[in-house]
Protein backbone atom coordinates (compact mmCIF):
# COMPACT_ATOMS: atom_id res chain seq x y z
CA UNK A 1 0.00 0.00 0.00
CA UNK A 2 1.59 3.37 -0.81
CA UNK A 3 1.78 5.47 2.27
CA UNK A 4 -0.92 8.22 2.71
CA UNK A 5 0.94 11.40 3.10
CA UNK A 6 -1.16 13.83 6.05
CA UNK A 7 -0.30 16.93 5.64
CA UNK A 8 -1.26 19.42 8.79
CA UNK A 9 -3.50 22.58 8.09
CA UNK A 10 -4.73 26.02 9.35
CA UNK A 11 -7.78 24.78 11.65
CA UNK A 12 -10.53 25.07 9.64
CA UNK A 13 -13.97 25.65 11.01
CA UNK A 14 -15.65 23.23 8.92
CA UNK A 15 -16.93 20.71 10.98
CA UNK A 16 -17.60 17.82 7.97
CA UNK A 17 -13.68 18.13 7.58
CA UNK A 18 -12.87 16.74 11.14
CA UNK A 19 -14.11 13.03 10.62
CA UNK A 20 -12.38 13.03 6.85
CA UNK A 21 -9.01 14.04 9.01
CA UNK A 22 -9.43 11.44 11.58
CA UNK A 23 -9.79 8.86 8.43
CA UNK A 24 -6.83 9.52 7.14
CA UNK A 25 -4.51 9.56 9.84
CA UNK A 26 -6.21 6.39 10.84
CA UNK A 27 -5.01 5.29 7.19
CA UNK A 28 -1.68 6.90 7.60
CA UNK A 29 -0.94 4.94 10.83
CA UNK A 30 -1.96 1.36 8.93
CA UNK A 31 0.01 1.89 6.39
CA UNK A 32 3.07 1.84 8.58
CA UNK A 33 2.41 -1.58 9.57
CA UNK A 34 4.91 -4.29 9.38
CA UNK A 35 4.04 -6.04 5.87
CA UNK A 36 2.98 -9.65 7.66
CA UNK A 37 0.36 -7.89 9.81
CA UNK A 38 -2.17 -7.31 7.11
CA UNK A 39 -2.36 -11.14 6.54
CA UNK A 40 -1.86 -12.30 10.57
CA UNK A 41 -4.96 -10.30 10.82
CA UNK A 42 -7.25 -11.68 8.10
CA UNK A 43 -5.85 -15.62 9.13
CA UNK A 44 -6.74 -18.02 8.13
CA UNK A 45 -8.02 -16.32 5.03
CA UNK A 46 -8.03 -19.94 3.07
CA UNK A 47 -8.40 -23.75 3.41
CA UNK A 48 -5.74 -25.56 6.40
CA UNK A 49 -4.30 -28.28 5.25
CA UNK A 50 -3.46 -31.39 8.01
CA UNK A 51 -1.11 -34.05 6.71
CA UNK A 52 -1.34 -37.59 8.33
CA UNK A 53 1.98 -38.85 7.81
CA UNK A 54 0.46 -42.20 7.95
CA UNK A 55 -2.59 -44.39 5.80
CA UNK A 56 -6.66 -43.62 6.46
CA UNK A 57 -8.27 -45.01 8.74
CA UNK A 58 -5.39 -45.68 11.68
CA UNK A 59 -5.72 -44.09 14.98
CA UNK A 60 -3.48 -41.25 13.72
CA UNK A 61 -6.42 -40.25 10.71
CA UNK A 62 -8.85 -40.54 13.13
CA UNK A 63 -7.46 -38.15 15.93
CA UNK A 64 -6.99 -35.64 12.68
CA UNK A 65 -10.08 -36.27 11.47
CA UNK A 66 -11.80 -35.73 15.00
CA UNK A 67 -9.88 -32.31 15.86
CA UNK A 68 -9.73 -30.85 12.06
CA UNK A 69 -13.58 -30.72 11.68
CA UNK A 70 -13.90 -28.84 15.24
CA UNK A 71 -11.14 -26.65 13.81
CA UNK A 72 -13.11 -26.09 10.75
CA UNK A 73 -16.52 -25.09 12.24
CA UNK A 74 -14.20 -22.98 14.88
CA UNK A 75 -12.31 -21.03 12.12
CA UNK A 76 -15.13 -20.74 9.22
CA UNK A 77 -12.50 -22.19 6.51
CA UNK A 78 -11.95 -26.32 5.70
CA UNK A 79 -9.69 -28.37 6.89
CA UNK A 80 -8.50 -31.08 5.01
CA UNK A 81 -6.76 -34.15 5.83
CA UNK A 82 -3.80 -34.84 3.83
CA UNK A 83 -2.04 -38.74 4.08
CA UNK A 84 0.65 -39.22 2.92
CA UNK A 85 2.07 -42.42 4.46
CA UNK A 86 5.70 -43.75 4.17
CA UNK A 87 8.92 -44.36 5.43
CA UNK A 88 7.96 -44.90 9.15
CA UNK A 89 6.33 -41.05 8.90
CA UNK A 90 8.83 -39.81 7.52
CA UNK A 91 7.54 -38.46 3.91
CA UNK A 92 4.86 -36.92 5.31
CA UNK A 93 7.02 -35.50 8.38
CA UNK A 94 9.73 -34.17 5.53
CA UNK A 95 6.29 -32.25 3.89
CA UNK A 96 5.09 -30.37 6.48
CA UNK A 97 8.79 -29.65 7.57
CA UNK A 98 9.38 -27.83 4.08
CA UNK A 99 6.50 -26.44 4.12
CA UNK A 100 5.38 -22.47 3.84
CA UNK A 101 5.74 -21.44 7.49
CA UNK A 102 2.26 -19.42 6.98
CA UNK A 103 0.02 -21.84 9.15
CA UNK A 104 -1.94 -23.33 6.68
CA UNK A 105 -0.02 -26.74 6.43
CA UNK A 106 -0.10 -28.41 9.57
CA UNK A 107 1.07 -31.72 10.61
CA UNK A 108 -0.41 -34.34 13.24
CA UNK A 109 2.25 -36.43 14.34
CA UNK A 110 2.71 -39.39 16.79
CA UNK A 111 5.99 -41.30 18.45
CA UNK A 112 7.96 -41.64 15.08
CA UNK A 113 8.40 -37.88 15.32
CA UNK A 114 10.71 -38.95 18.46
CA UNK A 115 11.94 -42.08 17.53
CA UNK A 116 12.72 -41.66 14.53
CA UNK A 117 15.19 -39.45 15.28
CA UNK A 118 17.29 -42.00 16.81
CA UNK A 119 16.37 -44.82 14.40
CA UNK A 120 17.41 -42.76 11.27
CA UNK A 121 20.81 -41.05 11.21
CA UNK A 122 20.03 -39.46 8.19
CA UNK A 123 16.64 -37.93 8.49
CA UNK A 124 15.68 -34.84 5.73
CA UNK A 125 14.79 -32.69 8.79
CA UNK A 126 15.43 -32.02 12.43
CA UNK A 127 12.27 -32.61 14.58
CA UNK A 128 13.06 -29.87 16.96
CA UNK A 129 14.69 -27.33 14.59
CA UNK A 130 12.38 -27.85 11.48
CA UNK A 131 8.66 -27.80 13.78
CA UNK A 132 7.02 -25.57 15.46
CA UNK A 133 4.94 -27.23 18.42
CA UNK A 134 1.34 -26.25 18.75
CA UNK A 135 -0.35 -28.42 21.14
CA UNK A 136 0.02 -31.94 22.13
CA UNK A 137 -3.78 -33.44 21.54
CA UNK A 138 -3.59 -36.45 23.66
CA UNK A 139 -2.28 -39.89 24.21
CA UNK A 140 -3.20 -43.68 24.43
CA UNK A 141 -1.59 -45.99 26.86
CA UNK A 142 -0.83 -49.53 24.98
CA UNK A 143 -2.65 -52.70 26.48
CA UNK A 144 -0.19 -55.63 27.25
CA UNK A 145 -2.17 -58.79 26.02
CA UNK A 146 -1.50 -62.45 25.33
CA UNK A 147 -3.61 -65.42 24.03
CA UNK A 148 -5.84 -66.99 26.48
CA UNK A 149 -3.76 -70.37 25.93
CA UNK A 150 -0.65 -68.92 27.15
CA UNK A 151 -0.10 -69.67 31.33
CA UNK A 152 -0.04 -66.33 32.75
CA UNK A 153 -3.08 -64.05 33.89
CA UNK A 154 -1.40 -60.97 35.24
CA UNK A 155 1.23 -59.12 34.39
CA UNK A 156 3.57 -60.41 37.37
CA UNK A 157 2.87 -64.03 36.29
CA UNK A 158 4.14 -63.46 32.88
CA UNK A 159 7.40 -61.64 33.94
CA UNK A 160 8.01 -64.68 36.75
CA UNK A 161 7.29 -67.34 33.60
CA UNK A 162 10.04 -65.56 31.87
CA UNK A 163 12.34 -65.04 34.61
CA UNK A 164 11.96 -69.05 35.01
CA UNK A 165 12.50 -69.60 31.33
CA UNK A 166 15.37 -67.80 30.22
CA UNK A 167 14.98 -67.52 26.29
CA UNK A 168 11.65 -68.66 26.09
CA UNK A 169 9.33 -65.37 26.22
CA UNK A 170 8.30 -63.61 22.95
CA UNK A 171 7.02 -60.33 21.66
CA UNK A 172 5.96 -59.29 18.43
CA UNK A 173 5.32 -56.16 16.82
CA UNK A 174 4.59 -54.70 14.13
CA UNK A 175 8.09 -54.14 12.76
CA UNK A 176 11.39 -52.89 14.02
CA UNK A 177 11.38 -49.32 16.02
CA UNK A 178 7.47 -49.58 16.52
CA UNK A 179 5.99 -48.45 19.06
CA UNK A 180 5.05 -51.73 20.27
CA UNK A 181 8.60 -52.93 19.86
CA UNK A 182 10.21 -50.50 21.81
CA UNK A 183 7.53 -50.73 24.65
CA UNK A 184 8.89 -54.67 24.54
CA UNK A 185 12.13 -53.32 25.03
CA UNK A 186 11.37 -50.76 27.40
CA UNK A 187 9.43 -53.51 29.29
CA UNK A 188 12.09 -56.54 29.38
CA UNK A 189 15.07 -53.31 30.42
CA UNK A 190 13.01 -52.78 33.26
CA UNK A 191 11.86 -56.39 34.57
CA UNK A 192 15.29 -57.44 33.96
CA UNK A 193 13.94 -60.59 31.65
CA UNK A 194 15.19 -61.57 28.66
CA UNK A 195 12.35 -61.24 25.89
CA UNK A 196 12.74 -62.03 22.36
CA UNK A 197 11.52 -59.68 19.57
CA UNK A 198 9.75 -61.12 16.79
CA UNK A 199 9.09 -58.40 14.38
CA UNK A 200 6.51 -58.63 11.69
CA UNK A 201 5.41 -56.76 8.37
CA UNK A 202 2.37 -55.14 10.07
CA UNK A 203 -0.13 -55.57 13.25
CA UNK A 204 -2.11 -58.03 11.60
CA UNK A 205 -0.03 -60.90 10.77
CA UNK A 206 1.64 -60.44 14.68
CA UNK A 207 -1.65 -60.95 15.86
CA UNK A 208 -2.69 -63.51 13.87
CA UNK A 209 0.66 -65.46 15.70
CA UNK A 210 -0.45 -63.96 19.20
CA UNK A 211 -3.88 -65.22 18.85
CA UNK A 212 -2.42 -68.76 18.05
CA UNK A 213 0.22 -68.78 20.87
CA UNK A 214 3.24 -68.49 18.87
CA UNK A 215 4.17 -65.57 20.42
CA UNK A 216 3.80 -64.61 24.53
CA UNK A 217 2.62 -61.45 24.55
CA UNK A 218 2.43 -57.87 22.65
CA UNK A 219 1.72 -54.32 23.63
CA UNK A 220 -1.28 -52.58 21.56
CA UNK A 221 -2.58 -50.04 21.40
CA UNK A 222 -6.86 -49.92 22.73
CA UNK A 223 -8.64 -49.71 19.00
CA UNK A 224 -6.87 -52.62 18.05
CA UNK A 225 -7.33 -54.82 21.05
CA UNK A 226 -10.95 -53.90 21.90
CA UNK A 227 -12.57 -56.39 19.41
CA UNK A 228 -10.00 -59.44 20.27
CA UNK A 229 -11.19 -58.57 24.28
CA UNK A 230 -14.95 -58.75 23.28
CA UNK A 231 -14.51 -61.89 21.50
CA UNK A 232 -12.19 -63.45 23.95
CA UNK A 233 -9.25 -64.23 21.29
CA UNK A 234 -7.17 -62.17 23.72
CA UNK A 235 -6.75 -61.27 27.35
CA UNK A 236 -5.75 -58.33 28.47
CA UNK A 237 -3.00 -58.05 31.58
CA UNK A 238 -2.06 -54.06 32.11
CA UNK A 239 -2.04 -50.85 30.80
CA UNK A 240 1.31 -48.77 30.36
CA UNK A 241 0.63 -45.54 30.91
CA UNK A 242 0.38 -43.23 33.94
CA UNK A 243 -2.68 -43.99 34.58
CA UNK A 244 -5.53 -46.37 34.47
CA UNK A 245 -8.18 -45.49 31.39
CA UNK A 246 -11.23 -45.28 31.46
CA UNK A 247 -12.36 -47.87 28.52
CA UNK A 248 -10.77 -50.91 30.12
CA UNK A 249 -11.18 -48.99 34.40
CA UNK A 250 -10.29 -53.10 35.61
CA UNK A 251 -6.80 -52.99 34.42
CA UNK A 252 -3.96 -52.17 36.26
CA UNK A 253 -1.38 -50.33 34.94
CA UNK A 254 2.49 -51.82 34.72
CA UNK A 255 3.38 -49.05 37.22
CA UNK A 256 0.91 -50.52 39.43
CA UNK A 257 2.39 -54.11 39.11
CA UNK A 258 5.89 -54.07 40.29
CA UNK A 259 7.13 -51.22 37.52
CA UNK A 260 7.06 -48.04 39.06
CA UNK A 261 7.81 -45.49 36.67
CA UNK A 262 7.40 -47.63 33.94
CA UNK A 263 5.08 -45.65 30.83
CA UNK A 264 5.08 -45.99 27.07
CA UNK A 265 1.85 -44.60 25.80
CA UNK A 266 0.99 -43.90 21.55
CA UNK A 267 0.52 -39.57 21.79
CA UNK A 268 -0.24 -37.48 19.15
CA UNK A 269 0.56 -33.49 18.70
CA UNK A 270 0.21 -30.91 16.37
CA UNK A 271 3.17 -28.68 14.87
CA UNK A 272 3.50 -26.24 12.13
CA UNK A 273 6.84 -25.46 10.16
CA UNK A 274 9.20 -23.87 12.43
CA UNK A 275 9.26 -20.39 11.41
CA UNK A 276 5.53 -19.83 11.62
CA UNK A 277 4.65 -16.86 12.90
CA UNK A 278 4.33 -17.03 16.77
CA UNK A 279 0.90 -14.96 16.76
CA UNK A 280 -0.78 -17.97 14.04
CA UNK A 281 1.15 -20.13 16.44
CA UNK A 282 -1.05 -19.07 19.37
CA UNK A 283 -4.21 -18.61 17.40
CA UNK A 284 -4.14 -22.44 16.72
CA UNK A 285 -2.92 -23.37 19.94
CA UNK A 286 -6.26 -21.67 21.33
CA UNK A 287 -8.38 -22.90 18.75
CA UNK A 288 -6.72 -26.18 19.39
CA UNK A 289 -7.54 -26.33 23.26
CA UNK A 290 -10.86 -25.03 21.98
CA UNK A 291 -11.03 -28.17 20.40
CA UNK A 292 -10.17 -30.13 22.51
CA UNK A 293 -12.60 -29.13 25.18
CA UNK A 294 -15.75 -29.90 23.14
CA UNK A 295 -17.62 -32.52 24.22
CA UNK A 296 -18.25 -34.03 21.42
CA UNK A 297 -14.77 -33.91 20.78
CA UNK A 298 -14.05 -35.52 24.00
CA UNK A 299 -16.47 -38.41 24.01
CA UNK A 300 -15.26 -39.76 19.87
CA UNK A 301 -11.35 -39.21 21.23
CA UNK A 302 -12.28 -41.49 24.78
CA UNK A 303 -13.86 -43.82 22.57
CA UNK A 304 -10.36 -44.59 20.98
CA UNK A 305 -8.71 -45.15 24.73
CA UNK A 306 -7.08 -41.69 24.47
CA UNK A 307 -6.53 -39.83 27.23
CA UNK A 308 -6.50 -36.17 26.28
CA UNK A 309 -3.73 -33.39 26.79
CA UNK A 310 -4.29 -29.98 25.72
CA UNK A 311 -0.88 -28.04 26.26
CA UNK A 312 0.85 -24.87 25.70
CA UNK A 313 3.61 -25.12 22.34
CA UNK A 314 6.02 -24.73 24.87
CA UNK A 315 4.92 -27.71 26.93
CA UNK A 316 4.75 -29.80 24.01
CA UNK A 317 8.18 -28.95 22.91
CA UNK A 318 9.15 -29.97 26.34
CA UNK A 319 7.70 -32.91 25.56
CA UNK A 320 8.97 -33.63 22.54
CA UNK A 321 12.34 -33.15 23.71
CA UNK A 322 12.25 -35.50 26.75
CA UNK A 323 10.66 -38.11 24.49
CA UNK A 324 13.77 -37.95 22.00
CA UNK A 325 16.12 -38.49 24.68
CA UNK A 326 13.91 -41.43 26.36
CA UNK A 327 13.49 -43.60 23.24
CA UNK A 328 17.24 -42.82 22.17
CA UNK A 329 18.52 -44.42 25.31
CA UNK A 330 16.30 -47.68 24.78
CA UNK A 331 17.32 -48.06 20.89
CA UNK A 332 20.99 -47.59 21.56
CA UNK A 333 20.82 -49.78 24.42
CA UNK A 334 18.95 -52.70 22.07
CA UNK A 335 20.80 -51.62 19.55
CA UNK A 336 17.49 -51.42 16.98
CA UNK A 337 17.54 -50.57 13.51
CA UNK A 338 14.88 -49.72 11.29
CA UNK A 339 13.16 -52.52 9.11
Amino acid sequence: MTPIAFVASAPCSSSWLRPLRGLLLGLALLSGLAPGAWAQSGYPAKPLRIVVPFAAGGAVDTVARVVGERLSQQLGQPVVVDNKPGANANIGADAVAKAAPDGYTLLVAANGLATNMALYPSLPFNTLRDFAPVSRLGYAPLVLVTAPSQPFKTPQELLAWGQAHPGQLTYGSAGNGSSGHLAGELLASAAHVDALHVPYKGGAPALVDLIAGRTSFMLLNPLEVLPHLQSQRLRALATSGGQRIALLPELPTLAESGLPGYEATVWWGLLAPAGTPREIVARLNAETLKALADPAVRERLTALGAVITPSTPEQFGAFLRAEIDKWAAVIKAARIQPD
